[in-house]
Parts: structure tokens; C-alpha cells; sequence
């Protein structure tokens, strides 16, 4: 029996090598490879600097300085702001039970699908200049730093506040009783209890958050304008506008080591979070006194101030558009960019269906090989972009570079969503099909695949919200007539008058609804066989965040 164990795993180590290899060509044409001739560029510049921009010029020049330190500054700074505002909301949404909790912790996911440009639309709707907020309190907040920090707010409070509803709900209730009958406060045991047990989760979340900040660039685009525009936006600058290719692969240069180190340490903590944990949890119960009420709306309203407002500020803008703005829905430019929009999108999600679904099946084969799906989250679509633009300058007029790219870039949540509920699948059930004398392939369509729809559908929701919110890649390689809804957008906000903003608005709208649709998708209930297996894995071995990414980069 031992022997035809070990020789059935053998057997599917072998097809597992075989799988790999269309996502190992994937990742490493589309996206180590580009990486590689970023690393030649700007190495080659600090060895010539004659020829190119040296290594550290971006530390001795000062306007270079300024926006690197600044990049860094912005996603310090949001680290630290979701940390005070997110430990606090996850706490209260860990311990106290309320009607409508469990949809409060669903309507968490909205921000990780809403594109970019509506988010920072949204802001604009509500701190730009006439916007809702502003307008009210009287205030000018045009070209403030607060604009890019709000965004980043709205995309990455969300993240902590799971991680730390995930991480409180590992906290052993008997310690907490422990310390609560020697006298202890119930801050004083938060302190001494709760918060020890919690710090690795936030540290991982705030890792991703500052991920996405240091390497987001839609926001900064479009809130940071001239003074708070980040490393990413400099990039694109030198690249599509002043054609200095030796500056810009410095640059980019730069940002790849930082977001590396900062990816090693995310992969440092989560290695640490994946270790199985068995504890009695704490129970939840109602607010007791008015403290704990009060509590509870004053979370409740800070949540709606940061996660929900922008994205209500952008239907209140497109409602006082008007109906010439409403019409330019229908017009020839907008129809195309929506029909480019979904036809990229569907074939992208083919794509990255395909590679994920591989990638998943042959993770077993090596810890370092399922760590490679997080790959296309550390680097920033930008970065990529600029890779694939020096490394294949012949193909980027080309759409299937373009769908490729797509690809990449969505198919890691399809991956590890498949990776999460292949960990939670019985190993007896394969056995038991694999003994009756199903082949693999057999057991795979008959047994593995019906257990993992739900983690299918959920990936490929994700990854569909990530094609149809792309931007970055979109303005580096698309051509004109492949204009999408969000490079419309942006084209719209570069023109003057207050109808074309408008018009910006609708369209931000039109794309809202799309990521909507998405978001039913991934969270809408579904009734479905007695017994299914949840999609993801159990939260006691469920890394912080690691299901949660946003697909804001």
C-alpha cells in the first residue's frame, strides 16, 4: 500500500511539471524578462553615464529626490493612518454582533474592485474643487497632498480592517478571560493579549498596503497633479511625454528594489501566518451601555466616510451631469471604448483563467513555484509596461501583447483562489475515485473541479475586475483606436470645461456599474450541493490579505 502510495504521487509530480510550463513562459516573458532588461538599462546607465542616466542620479538630483521621498512619504503615511483608523473598526466589528454585520464585512470587498479612476473621480466629487465635502465646509483642497492620501484610504483601510477581523478572531478566549479575571482592564487586556497576537497580521496587511501605495499610479495621477505626483507618475512622464528612457529605467530601477525588500518582508510574515493555528475564538455579543453603542455607529460612519462616500459621490455627480452628458454614453467614441473594454476583458479573463488553473494544479510541485503567483502583485503594472516597451519595442502596437500583459497581471487571483481551496479539499476523496478506477483526468472533471467552482468563480471575478479597471499597461502599449473606458476617462479629464468632467463622470459611472456587476459576482450568495467545501481556506491558516488584493495598481 505504502508503495502504491508514494508511486500514485510520483505520477502526479510528473504532470505537475508539465503544467507549469505554460505559466512558468507566462511569467517569464511577460514579466522577469522585462524586469531583466529594466536591471540592463539602468545598470548599463550607472557604467556609462555619458550614455545614460547614472544609478543615483535620482538621490543627487532634487527634483527626483523630492518624488521618491515623496512616494515613500505618501505610503508611510497611509500605513499609519489605516493602523489608527483600522484597528479600532476591526475590533469592534470582531466582537460586537449587529444586524447587518455579515453584510457590513462583505460591502468591505467593494473598494478591491472599483477601477481606479472612479475611485479618484469619487474623491474629486467629494474634496476637489466644487465638490460636495469641500464646497460645504468652504475649503479648497486643489493640488493638496490629502486628495492622493483619501484614495489611498478608500483602497486600503478595507485591507487592515479584514486582516484584523481575521487576526482578532484568532485570539484565545480563555488568555482574555485569564487576564480579565486577575483584574485586568479590558484595555489593559487588549494590550497584553489581543494586540500580540494581532501585530503579524497588520504587519502583513500594511505590507500590502504599502505595495500598492508606493506602486499605485492611477490615483496619483490623476490626485496628485504637478506637486504630489509619485515615482510611477514620473516614470510615465519621462516615457510617454520627454522620451528619456536612460532616467525613466532608473527610476524604475529604484522602485523594483524597494518594493522588493518590502515584498521579501510580506513573504517573511505570511511564511510565518500560514502555520496552522487551533484556538477557542471569543464570542461575539451585542453592544452593552451606550460606550459600546456609540462605538459601533462612530465605526459604522467612519467606514461610510472612507469606503462607501466616494463611490456614492460618483452616482450624486452623474446624476447632476445632465442629459447632453448622459448622451455622450451613446456616441461613437464611447461605444467603442466599451466594446474594447469588455472584448479586452473577456479574452484577458480566458487567458488568465487558463494560466491560473495550471499554475494552481502544478503549485505542489514546489513551495517556491505557488510563491510565484504573488509575483505579478509586487511589481507595478507601470514597471511592467516599461519592460515589455524596451524589451519588445516591435510589438507595442501589438494587441496581443497588450492581452497578454492583461493576462499576467489578472491571472495570480485565479491562482491562489484555486490554491486556497485545493489546501481545503479531502485528500480522500480523490483516493476514493482514483481506487474505483477513475484516470486523473477523470477524477479531476468528476471530483476536483465541482468542489472548486466556488473558488473559480470567486478568482475569476477578481481577475475579470482587474482587466476591466486596467490602466497602466493600456496608456503604454494600446494604440488610439484601442481606447477603453478608463483611458476615455482620463483622455476626458485632459480636456477643459466643465462638460467635459462631466462627461468623465458618466463615464466613471458606466464603468462602476460594470465593477459592480463583478462585485455580485464574487460575494452574492449562491445555493449549491450539501456539503460544498468552502472557497477559501479556514481562517486559522488563511494568511492576512492574501485573499483580499485590490486591483487598484
Amino acid at each position: 500500500m505504502l508503495q502504491r502510495r508514494r508511486g500514485w504521487s510520483r505520477s502526479m509530480r510528473r504532470p505537475g511539471l508539465w503544467l507549469a510550463l505554460l505559466p512558468a513562459l507566462a511569467l517569464g516573458l511577460l514579466l522577469l524578462a522585462p524586469l531583466a532588461r529594466l536591471v540592463q538599462e539602468g545598470w548599463s546607465g550607472h557604467l556609462n553615464p555619458a550614455g545614460s542616466a547614472s544609478l543615483w542620479q535620482p538621490w543627487q538630483d532634487d527634483y527626483l529626490r523630492w518624488r521618491l521621498l515623496w512616494s515613500l512619504g505618501q505610503a508611510g503615511i497611509t500605513c499609519l493612518l489605516a493602523l489608527v483608523l483600522g484597528v479600532p473598526l476591526a475590533w469592534v466589528l470582531a466582537r460586537f454582533e449587529f444586524a447587518g454585520r455579515a453584510l457590513v464585512l462583505r460591502l468591505l470587498m467593494l473598494p478591491f474592485v472599483v477601477p481606479t479612476l472612479v475611485a479618484a473621480l469619487g474623491v474629486l466629487a467629494l474634496w476637489g474643487p466644487g465638490g460636495l465635502i469641500s464646497s460645504w465646509l468652504g475649503i479648497d483642497l486643489h493640488n493638496s497632498a490629502w486628495l492622493l492620501l483619501y484614495g489611498n484610504l478608500f483602497f486600503n483601510l478595507c485591507l487592515v480592517v479584514r486582516a484584523g477581523v481575521d487576526a482578532l478572531g484568532q485570539v484565545n478566549a480563555r488568555q482574555v478571560a485569564a487576564a480579565r479575571s486577575l483584574g485586568a482592564t479590558p484595555w489593559r487586556s487588549f494590550w497584553r493579549v489581543e494586540w500580540p497576537a494581532i501585530v503579524p497580521w497588520l504587519a502583513s496587511s500594511l505590507c500590502l498596503v504599502f505595495l500598492y501605495c508606493f506602486a499605485g499610479f492611477g490615483l496619483a495621477l490623476v490626485l496628485g497633479g504637478q506637486s504630489y505626483a509619485t515615482v510611477e507618475v514620473e516614470i510615465y512622464t519621462l516615457v510617454a511625454h520627454e522620451l528619456q528612457l536612460g532616467q525613466a529605467s532608473v527610476l524604475a530601477l529604484w522602485t523594483l528594489l524597494l518594493t522588493g525588500a518590502v515584498a521579501l518582508a510580506y513573504a517573511a510574515i505570511e511564511k510565518r501566518l500560514a502555520a496552522p493555528r487551533h484556538s477557542d475564538p471569543v464570542l461575539r455579543h451585542r453592544p452593552r451601555g451606550v460606550a459600546q453603542w456609540l462605538a459601533l455607529v462612530a465605526a459604522l460612519l467612519l467606514l461610510l466616510l472612507v469606503c462607501a462616500l466616494p463611490i456614492l459621490a460618483i452616482f450624486w455627480r452623474a446624476g447632476l451631469a445632465g442629459s447632453a452628458a448622459w448622451a455622450q454614453v451613446l456616441d461613437a467614441e464611447a461605444l467603442a471604448a466599451l466594446w474594447n473594454t469588455l472584448r479586452f476583458s473577456g479574452v484577458a479573463l480566458l487567458l488568465a483563467t487558463l494560466l491560473g488553473v495550471l499554475h494552481a494544479l502544478a503549485a505542489p510541485v514546489s513551495v517556491l513555484w505557488r510563491a510565484a503567483a504573488f509575483l505579478p502583485f509586487v511589481v507595478s503594472p507601470v514597471t511592467v509596461a516599461f519592460g515589455l516597451l524596451l524589451l519588445y519595442p516591435g510589438l507595442t502596437a501589438s494587441l496581443a501583447l497588450l492581452l497578454a500583459a492583461y493576462a499576467v497581471l489578472a491571472y495570480p487571483f485565479i491562482a491562489k483562489a484555486l490554491g486556497a481551496g485545493l489546501d481545503s479539499l479531502p485528500v480522500h476523496l480523490g483516493q476514493a475515485a482514483r481506487t474505483l478506477g477513475a484516470s486523473p483526468w477523470r477524477c479531476f472533471w468528476r471530483v476536483t473541479l465541482p468542489l472548486l467552482a466556488p473558488a473559480l468563480r470567486r478568482g475569476m471575478a477578481f481577475a475579470a475586475a482587474t482587466a476591466l479597471g486596467e490602466f497602466a499597461v493600456t496608456l503604454f502599449l494600446s494604440r488610439p483606436e484601442w481606447a477603453t473606458l478608463t483611458t476615455l476617462i482620463y483622455q476626458r479629464l485632459g480636456r477643459p470645461g466643465e462638460a467635459n468632467l462631466d462627461v468623465a463622470m458618466v463615464l466613471a459611472c458606466v464603468l462602476m456599474g460594470l465593477a459592480l456587476a463583478v462585485f455580485l459576482l464574487i460575494e452574492w450568495p449562491t445555493p449549491g450541493p450539501v456539503g460544498r467545501l468552502p472557497a477559501r481556506p479556514p481562517a486559522s491558516n488563511r494568511p492576512a490579505g492574501t485573499a483580499l488584493e485590490p486591483t487598484h495598481a
